[in-house]
């Protein structure tokens, strides 16, 4: 039932065409930032050159751009979310799926899974102009790999979080503001911290796609993603049982 929801899900979300209007934005403006960021490092290669252990490519063209992606996508998931239950809601569908003999933890995740094969294609996307690097230079694939990396894991913490605000809400721009706030306010944490020991920054999922970004996959970061995207996406399932029980 999972995967039936996932593909009702991905084939929804693909039918509508403001999802095409958006992801035809996002590759523009993808595109426009990596070419802008190649023109700056050619006028800069000579002198690199010329400097021992000089940035190379990868750090300098790859890693910024995943982190304008991330960026993009921290923007772009709440309005994807905000159809997964919200609009069912206004809709009145909403009813019928949740009368229906499938266990809410089946929603939710058919849900989930449905909104991250969307959200996988648009990562692959970006990254198969970054893997345009390989044709001009050495770039450095294990950087790329835990750039990749870092963007799926913060795009699934995005997902969940606007999955749950869309399950708190009736209204879809009400639970896409919702999202959108908190994860910009998250975001906001990391960059006000004072130092890299900060709780502030240890409670950011940004602090932790720094790390990934810049090379460094280790288990606290792999183990907050899990963490917090396990606890959102049961605190989401959570709801709909409680929903379930006052409507009983």
């Amino acid at each position: 039932m999972i995967l039936t929801i996932a593909k009702k899900e991905f084939r929804s979300l693909f039918a509508a065409p403001s999802t095409w209007w958006m992801l035809a934005l996002l590759q523009f403006l993808f595109a426009w930032f990596y070419f802008g960021r190649m023109d700056d490092y050619l006028q800069v290669q000579a002198q690199l050159a010329q400097l021992d252990n000089a940035p190379g490519a990868t750090i300098s063209i790859a890693a910024p751009l995943c982190s304008v992606l991330a960026l993009m996508l921290m923007m772009l998931i709440p309005l994807f979310t905000m159809r997964l239950i919200a609009e069912e809601r206004r809709n009145q569908t909403w009813v019928l799926l949740l009368a229906a003999p499938v266990p809410a933890a089946h929603i939710v995740l058919g849900k989930f899974l449905g909104l991250m094969l969307l959200l996988v294609l648009i990562v692959m996307g970006a990254a198969a102009l970054l893997a345009t690097l390989l044709l001009g230079t050495h770039a450095d694939i294990g950087l790329m790999l835990a750039d990749i990396l870092g963007v799926l894991l913060l795009a699934a913490t995005y997902a969940a979080l606007g999955l749950y605000f869309s399950a708190l809400s009736k209204q879809p721009l009400v639970a896409a503001a919702g999202a959108l706030g908190l994860s910009f306010g998250l975001w906001l944490l990391e960059l006000g911290a004072s130092d890299n020991r900060s709780y502030l920054r240890a409670i950011s999922p940004n602090a932790h796609f720094q790390n990934l970004n810049m090379g460094l996959v280790n288990s606290a970061d792999l183990a907050y993603f899990a963490l917090v995207i396990a606890t959102l996406l049961w605190l989401t399932i959570r709801q709909l049982n409680d929903e379930r029980d006052r409507a009983a």
